[in-house]
């Protein structure tokens, strides 16, 4: 088990409220354990997104392109700090500036390995500052590159093993943000809130 792996994750019911803790590894397996998580879009000025391709040493969907970055909070960690410290650690990437979208719940199945992803996802878009530095760490990430996020929705419907079963949720929330938790688009925190839209899905895992 990588180290990782041994961290810990915030259960969650399916209003975002806390109900306890357990490790990345424990809430991975089936038939799942529902727990907090977010999902970072780097976004440059002309509105372009930042995809990376997830190493092959992953646990859950190697290979695979997803969003810019993801990751869950330890328990009591604010989504900004976490989405920080991911970003440094996947990406090499400075802080930015983030701003939480909306809240997807999902459910996926990764066939090759066996791993659930039963998560309730803060979408956080991050604003990326031209000529800021990205050294992506490859046990992380072996590709990255901008994308139309328009043109993606479309590839994704044509394409969709090729990336991550959770990307065009949290894609869907960027182009149609409704803000923590169902309300206006705002700085990203860490309450819990009202039921978020459940968007399940069965495809591969995270």
């Amino acid at each position: 088990m990588t180290t990782r792996e041994k961290h810990l994750v915030e259960l969650v019911d399916d209003a975002g409220r806390p109900q306890g803790e357990t490790t990345v590894a424990a809430a991975h397996q089936p038939p799942g354990q529902l727990h907090r998580a977010f999902s970072v879009l780097l976004v440059a000025p002309d509105g372009r997104v930042l995809l990376q391709r997830r190493a092959p040493v992953k646990t859950r969907f190697p290979l695979r392109w997803a969003n810019s970055c993801c990751g869950h909070p330890t328990p009591g960690e604010s989504l900004v700090d976490a989405a920080n410290r991911r970003l440094h650690e996947e990406l090499g990437a400075d802080p930015v500036e983030l701003t939480e979208v909306g809240v997807y719940v999902y459910y996926a199945e990764d066939p090759a390995t066996g791993r659930v992803e039963f998560e309730y996802d803060h979408v956080l878009r991050g604003r990326f500052r031209p000529g800021s530095p990205l050294l992506p760490d490859p046990d992380e990430v072996t590709e990255l590159r901008w994308v139309d996020p328009v043109t993606l929705t479309a590839d994704l419907d044509t394409d969709p093993r090729a990336y991550a079963p959770w990307l065009g949720g949290v894609v869907n929330r960027l182009l149609a943000p409704s803000g923590p938790a169902g309300g206006p688009p705002g700085p990203a925190a860490n309450p819990p809130g009202p039921p978020a839209d459940d968007a399940s899905e069965r495809s591969g895992g995270r």
